[in-house]
């Protein structure tokens, strides 16, 4: 198996043979990401940490799968054959890897991360990082001089395809002749390719750009500093990071949802066969966070716009079927 098993007690139950203490949880996650990418993986694992303080648990998990389902599949078999209380899979990259897995072993809860299957024994928890997405693009669309907005993700996955359709909707909604440039270019984690879509959205006007990114985006924050581009992040708040650069940052607490799923697991209350969404109703999941050089006119805009959301006055949308650039 292209992945390391890492046991994050000493006495995990992945050692062969090992018993639980009665009542204590056993939670095992698959993080296919690396555990210190400042994105949506290292959210994930911080997630595990939570798990392991907040319940007692002892944890595992592994990491770095290349998101190719047969390799999530045997990640997710050496997870389930120690027998947890609850498998977790982190990504939506995840979900037909847990369907087949899930199938396999009925009498363990599966769960995904921002995931959208179900099953007998398999739910999904999603943080509904479009809603704070669609935000961003309202602020871009606001913020915006040159009236070219850009995105910039890795790999094709659901969340991410959802996140991009939120911003692009947001944008729309605010700043409806905006033109928009936007690439998945396969990797969450090469610093020098996403430097080079960043460069390239640059080069074509963009003077805001989304960044769906995890190890790699240092790359687009290196060349969006030189264009004097301003950039809006993700999962986490960026503009504490790199005020220099982040105008905004579309937060999404990807840790919640997992230690959520083992809270309703310990309280007798997980289902399977369920989605549970959590959205900005929820402002420690998700919300938008905006720099100290965000006029208050637009600070105020968007507080009014996030309100319109949660009462269901405005549908966030995810749809996009626009062009996409080529490298």
């Amino acid at each position: 198996m292209n992945a390391t098993i890492r046991l994050a007690l000493a006495a995990s139950m992945l050692m062969a043979g090992a018993s639980h203490a009665q009542d204590t949880l056993s939670i095992a996650m698959l993080i296919p990401g690396k555990i210190d990418d400042n994105g949506f993986m290292e959210a994930g694992y911080n997630g595990l940490l939570k798990i392991e303080k907040q319940f007692g648990a002892e944890v595992a998990y592994i990491d770095q799968v290349q998101p190719e389902q047969d390799k999530l599949e045997e990640a997710l078999r050496a997870l389930a054959q120690k027998t947890p209380d609850m498998v977790i899979a982190h990504g939506g990259q995840n979900n037909e890897a847990a369907k087949t897995v899930a199938a396999e072993f009925p009498e363990i809860p599966f769960v995904v991360v921002q995931g959208g299957v179900t099953g007998p024994n398999l739910s999904s928890y999603e943080v509904l990082q479009e809603h704070s997405a669609w935000l961003g693009g309202a602020a871009a669309g606001l913020l915006t001089q040159s009236g070219v907005v850009g995105h910039i993700s890795g790999i094709r996955v659901p969340p991410g395809l959802k996140g991009r359709g939120g911003f692009y909707n947001g944008l729309m909604h605010t700043r409806p002749d905006a033109k928009f440039l936007t690439i998945f270019a396969g990797n969450q984690d090469d610093t020098d390719l996403a430097a080079r879509v960043a460069k390239a959205e640059t080069d074509q006007g963009a003077d805001i750009i989304f960044t769906m990114l995890n190890a790699g985006r240092q790359g687009a924050t290196d060349a969006m500093r030189e264009a004097g581009a301003k950039q809006i992040g993700n999962v986490i708040d960026w503009t504490k990071v790199a005020p220099d650069v982040f105008i905004a940052s579309a937060i999404a607490d990807v840790s919640i949802p997992s230690v959520q799923a083992v809270q309703d697991l310990a309280d007798g209350t997980w289902k399977p066969g369920t989605i549970k969404h959590i959205g900005l109703e929820n402002p420690e999941a998700v919300s938008l966070s905006l720099s100290d050089a965000v006029p208050a006119e637009i600070r105020s805009r968007i507080d009014t716009l996030r309100e319109q959301i949660v009462r269901g006055e405005i549908a966030v949308s995810t749809e996009y079927s626009g062009p996409e650039l080529e490298m």
